[in-house]
């Protein structure tokens, strides 16, 4: 008997936008399961497309790259928001969630302490980034808890911009969610602290 294959992973980044961000993580997973790395077209240092302007268009990538689906989701900070806004447009088709130090698009009063002003650092450190993604206030505060998927949360207890209140919230929000809070980790854990977190990923995907 064949053996069935696993679930595709697809690997989102944050607003940086690399595709090579989730690499170091994606390489302590199994040899064998099939991935792909998005990169989010016109952010941080990536070439732009004109066909990309606002956060539903990147849904609209995630969801050309799903295909027919089933896909099991890895997303961090803002590409977060962007996996859950696919995981409720296609109930059914997004097998498991895994969301590293994301805000969600959870409300405005749970991220308040969060923002840490990183629209001022991003556009130091990304000046030819699209200008909306520092415009975007993406609330999916009402909209989460229909969400029915297991979702595992990384979230770093040193993180400024995703602390653990957030988190709290997030998890609250999500039928199904198992939070995991990194002991000094910060907005880049899932590289910094990837040997941590992997085996953490692997059994919740497997």
């Amino acid at each position: 008997m064949r053996k069935r294959l696993h679930t595709p992973l697809l690997f989102l980044p944050g607003a940086g936008a690399s595709p090579d961000f989730w690499r170091p993580l994606a390489e302590r997973l199994p040899a064998n399961w099939p991935r792909r790395h998005l990169g989010w077209p016109g952010l941080g240092d990536q070439p732009a497309d004109p066909d990309v302007n606002a956060l539903d268009d990147l849904v609209r990538l995630v969801e050309a790259a799903m295909g027919d689906g089933p896909a099991d989701l890895l997303a961090q900070s803002m590409g977060g928001v962007v996996a859950l806004k696919v995981a409720l447009r296609n109930p059914g088709k997004v097998r498991r969630l895994v969301l590293s130090v994301t805000s969600g698009g959870v409300d405005a009063a749970a991220r308040a302490a969060a923002l840490h002003d990183w629209r001022a650092s991003y556009r130091q450190n990304y000046p030819n980034a699209a200008p909306w993604i520092r415009e975007d206030r993406t609330d999916l505060t009402d909209q989460i808890p229909a969400i029915a998927c297991p979702a595992l949360l990384l979230f770093g207890d040193a993180d400024p911009i995703a602390p653990p209140s957030v988190a709290q919230r997030l998890a609250v929000l999500l039928p199904d969610a198992r939070l995991h809070i990194v002991r000094g980790g910060d907005h880049d854990l899932v590289v910094s602290r990837a040997d941590e977190v992997a085996p953490l990923i692997c059994e919740h995907l497997a």
